[in-house]
């Protein structure tokens, strides 16, 4: 995972957010739920979205959005002391159905359900794995090839660019070949965690 290696300095460049969010009254649920349906309105816009359409660059906006919240939350719980077990759990399981979200959405504008199927189980394997982890006594596993902040930057970069540029290979768009990824990389880094735990125990 290349993001997480960069959480402190997300973390020094949200403090600005973190003061405002607080300022205001957000709380860290609050802040979840927001984020959650950044990614509802993302996956919306993709289902609708075509190659070279602007909705692409929209929906890349509202995916970054709901990773910029996906850190906030967590801050603001921090930095008022209102972290709790009730919170972290509201948080994984909005973050799991924002994943789906924005997948289907990803499928559904291409029209590659089988594809959008692969990579739906790929994600959430991999979080299932590492939560399942800390189930057996150990610690909570992050690691692998790609990790949740990786995929929403990589789903932002990706459609970001196929709002401008329509390239296919083998009869995908760059949407279709983001399910491909996902689909074959997520299982993978759910391969790993598997593994690693295994090695553990």
């Amino acid at each position: 995972m290349t993001l997480d290696r960069y959480r402190e300095t997300a973390d020094r460049a949200l403090r600005p957010a973190v003061d405002a969010a607080v300022a205001v009254g957000l709380t860290p649920n609050g802040i979840s739920v927001l984020a959650f349906a950044t990614a509802l309105l993302a996956g919306s816009v993709y289902w609708l979205a075509t190659p070279g359409s602007l909705l692409l660059l929209g929906g890349a906006v509202l995916v970054f959005a709901n990773g910029v919240l996906d850190v906030l939350d967590g801050m603001v719980a921090r930095r008022t002391g209102t972290d709790s077990d009730a919170g972290d759990l509201l948080d994984h399981v909005l973050d799991r159905y924002a994943d789906i979200a924005v997948l289907v959405g990803l499928a559904g504008g291409t029209g590659r359900f089988g594809l959008g199927l692969a990579a739906v189980t790929g994600v959430l394997m991999t979080s299932y794995l590492g939560t399942q982890a800390q189930a057996v006594g150990l610690d909570r596993v992050y690691g692998g090839a790609v990790g949740r902040a990786d995929r929403l930057a990589i789903v932002g970069v990706v459609t970001a660019i196929a709002a401008f540029w329509t390239p296919t290979v083998a009869g995908l768009s760059l949407a279709g070949l983001l399910l491909v990824f996902f689909a074959v990389v997520g299982h993978l880094t759910a391969l790993q965690r598997f593994y690693g735990a295994m090695r553990a125990l």
